[in-house]
């Protein structure tokens, strides 16, 4: 049953010191160092660190957003702990999911992040749903017809047009413009 540590700057300005001093004041002989941000996808000392666990382990962080790169991500992590028999403690939050409070709380937490999600995802498809009733099409790039595109060099190569009176012509943007006539543009 051993208490093993996770630390992680997300920044080159943070330092790791105050966190790995906290996490061995916690009783961590082991601590596992981050140095990447939390927002890549590959994380290698957090999987050493998963690798490492045992059943009746814990993994203590400092604070859980160390742990997770999303709600939805640190729920998942947790899940993968609690499976294998692994504990979870966030000490600046006081979570220690392997009691029985702690595991209420981290899971209540868990569903508020997860009906905020829903809630998002429910807003922006009735924001979708009425641009299409006002005529408008959700996502991606405005075409620009093939007679458009041409109308549209006609009025560059004129030299009387800015790419900016040209784009609100077509009601689209300098960068579409700009795409569709070329690098030649751009001189």
């Amino acid at each position: 049953m051993a208490a093993v540590g996770y630390a992680r700057v997300s920044t080159r300005e943070q330092n790791l010191d105050g966190q790995t001093d906290v996490l061995e004041a916690a009783g961590c002989k082991k601590v596992f160092i981050e140095h990447a941000s939390g927002v890549l996808a590959k994380r290698p000392a957090l999987d050493d660190a998963l690798d490492y666990l045992r059943a009746g382990d814990t993994l203590v962080v400092t604070k859980l957003d160390r742990l997770g790169r999303s709600v939805r991500n640190l729920k998942e992590v947790v899940d993968g702990l609690e499976k294998r028999g692994v504990g979870l403690k966030a000490l600046s939050q006081g979570i220690d999911t392997t009691t029985p409070g702690g595991r209420l709380f981290f899971h209540m937490l868990a569903a508020i992040a997860e009906f905020e999600h829903d809630l998002i995802v429910e807003r922006t498809k009735d924001g979708l749903a009425a641009a299409r009733a006002r005529g408008r099409k959700g996502g991606g790039r405005i075409k620009m017809s093939t007679t458009k595109i041409r109308q549209a060099r006609a009025m560059y190569d004129e030299k009387t047009y800015t790419v900016q009176q040209i784009a609100e012509t077509f009601g689209v943007s300098r960068g579409t413009i700009y795409r569709h006539l070329g690098e030649d543009v751009r001189a």
